[in-house]
């Protein structure tokens, strides 16, 4: 692997790890509204499926060795018994799927692909994983956890729409930065 997509992966964490320093909004769920979903399309988009699997990956494990990274400076082995858990555990199949698809999508404009990109993998993806999670550690049925995560749908949306003007943006400047538009 070149030099330069080993720092283009652990830049990725690190964004990751920095929209964790974002204050989260406690929410009566136990789940924090967050900005490390954003961090998590964008590497899909920005990466491409395997380096942005690789990103967060990397920051799963950097995560689970007990930085504490995750909004609210959560870290350690503790944060894959909590309600979050599986929205943790689903941040690298995350980031691959939106990249996959954005790649797939890459014939189509720049900020229809990046979009569909991020809300296949950065919502359905990992609603998938949240849900199960959280009904797996809450002891909720999946219909109850899914009424649960539904509250955070307009804001996840908001971030698939960031991560597309973002990669947008980025691409005008520096084309070849965008890697799901390259291959």
């Amino acid at each position: 692997m070149k030099d330069q997509a080993l720092v283009q992966i652990a830049l990725y964490a690190a964004l990751v790890a920095a929209l964790g320093l974002i204050p989260p909004v406690p929410f009566v769920t136990g789940i924090p509204i967050t900005a490390q979903t954003l961090g998590v399309m964008l590497a899909g988009v920005m990466l491409g499926p395997w380096r942005g699997l690789l990103s967060m990956l990397l920051f799963v494990f950097v995560v689970a060795l007990g930085a504490p990274l995750l909004s609210g400076g959560r870290g350690g082995l503790g944060v894959f018994v909590g309600p979050t858990a599986g929205f943790f555990i689903g941040f690298p199949v995350a980031a691959l799927v939106t990249g996959w698809v954005a790649q797939l999508l890459k014939r189509q404009p720049l900020l229809l692909a990046t979009g569909v990109g991020a809300f296949t993998g950065g919502i359905l993806v990992l609603y998938l994983f949240g849900i199960a999670g959280f009904a797996l550690v809450t002891g909720n049925d999946l219909l109850r956890s899914m009424q649960v995560m539904s509250v955070y749908l307009p804001g996840d949306c908001v971030k698939v729409v960031l991560t597309a003007i973002v990669a947008q943006a980025v691409h005008r400047g520096l084309p070849r930065a965008v890697a799901t538009r390259q291959a």
